[in-house]
């Protein structure tokens, strides 16, 4: 298969990059590519026509991979030589870069895709979900400043949704994902190189949450204050984390899900492997995805048949290195959202100031 990278920009289409980085991830938003061509190109320079700020699509081979804008147009010449070097990310970077607006700054009883496409809108990004988006969001008041981003993914904790970019560069809200990649890794095969990080300093034997009692007597044991426990059982040696639960949660649902979110995130979190293949595709032909699910075979570092989720993929080329894709790979329950509280939120300024007076 041809995976030549290119670079379409106006309808034109530029290919023959030598020096190739396309990274991609549920972790990350927006996508972003870094490409160069560093050989003599024939003609004028002008005839090389990027401007920053170009929308643009960015391939490989015939699938696309990023939807975005120019963001840097780094041209460069020396004797006998001219580079030309462009930076760019996806669409949702304006989501990150920019400051979001809401008219009356506050937000009360739509859904979490609701709020995210009514806050991506001005930026010509749609916004879809592959989950159930759950209830209305209690009311929240904005803060100046924030971005769109910051705000959707804080909500998006509300329903247990992960938020990144399609390769069409518009927002996707997703939960960890169930597709399965047509192949793995297997040491031997495709494994280039590979090391993972098997940690226990961020683990704890058990996880309790609690009431912050006003009880004056509530230094005399738990007296109810304990509502919640969680334990990791692969833990060894007394660990304690103590969780307060926010005032303002009915039943301590939140409280509950959060200590039980600590352990199992904490969990994930402490396999972290990083993986380097020498293709950007599996053996069905498909792009190495993230959120995708991946068998794992690496007897050497204590890893046999895992089916962990790919977090993050860098698609390379270059001299030094060829053609490479350096993946970042854990298990699913690294990715489970937190769970979060919204406090409803008064209006400072009543309907009626003059009522009553």
């Amino acid at each position: 298969m041809d995976d030549d990278l290119t670079l379409t920009i106006n309808d034109r289409v530029m290919a023959g990059w030598t020096d190739i980085r396309v990274t991609r991830g549920i972790e990350r938003c927006p996508s972003d590519f870094d490409i160069g061509l560093t050989e003599l190109y024939p003609g004028d320079a002008s005839a090389f026509v990027v401007q920053e700020g170009d929308s643009c699509q960015v391939k490989i081979g015939g699938d696309l991979v990023i939807t975005g804008y120019v963001d840097r147009f780094i041209p460069s010449v020396s004797e006998g030589q001219h580079a030309i070097r462009v930076v760019g990310r996806s669409k949702c970077a304006d989501l990150v870069d920019c400051s979001a607006e809401w008219p009356g700054g506050q937000i009360s009883g739509s859904s979490v895709l609701g709020v995210a496409q009514k806050l991506a809108h001005p930026y010509g990004i749609s916004v879809s979900a592959t989950a159930d988006v759950g209830l209305p969001i209690p009311q929240f008041n904005l803060n100046l400043g924030e971005t769109p981003f910051d705000i959707i993914e804080h909500i998006c904790r509300y329903s247990a949704l992960l938020a990144y970019d399609d390769t069409d560069g518009n927002l996707v809200l997703s939960r960890v994902g169930t597709v399965q990649a047509g192949s793995g890794f297997t040491l031997g095969e495709n494994v280039q190189s590979a090391s993972i990080a098997y940690s226990m300093d961020q683990r704890f034997s058990e996880y309790k949450a609690f009431i912050q009692s006003m009880d004056v007597t509530s230094d005399l044991g738990d007296l109810g204050n304990l509502i919640a426990i969680a334990t990791d059982a692969n833990v060894l040696r007394p660990r304690r984390r103590f969780i307060i639960a926010e005032s303002g949660d009915s039943d301590f649902t939140v409280a509950k899900k959060r200590v039980e979110w600590e352990a199992v995130r904490r969990f994930g979190r402490s396999n972290q492997l990083h993986l380097t293949t020498d293709s950007w595709r599996d053996k069905s032909g498909q792009l190495w995805t993230p959120n995708t699910l991946a068998r794992i075979s690496l007897p050497r570092l204590k890893l046999l048949d895992a089916n962990w989720i790919i977090s993050e993929v860098t698609y390379s080329r270059n001299e030094e290195s060829g053609t490479t894709a350096d993946l970042v790979i854990m298990p699913p329950e690294a990715f489970f959202p937190q769970p979060v509280l919204f406090q409803p939120a008064p209006a400072d300024v009543p309907a009626n100031p003059g009522a009553g007076q």
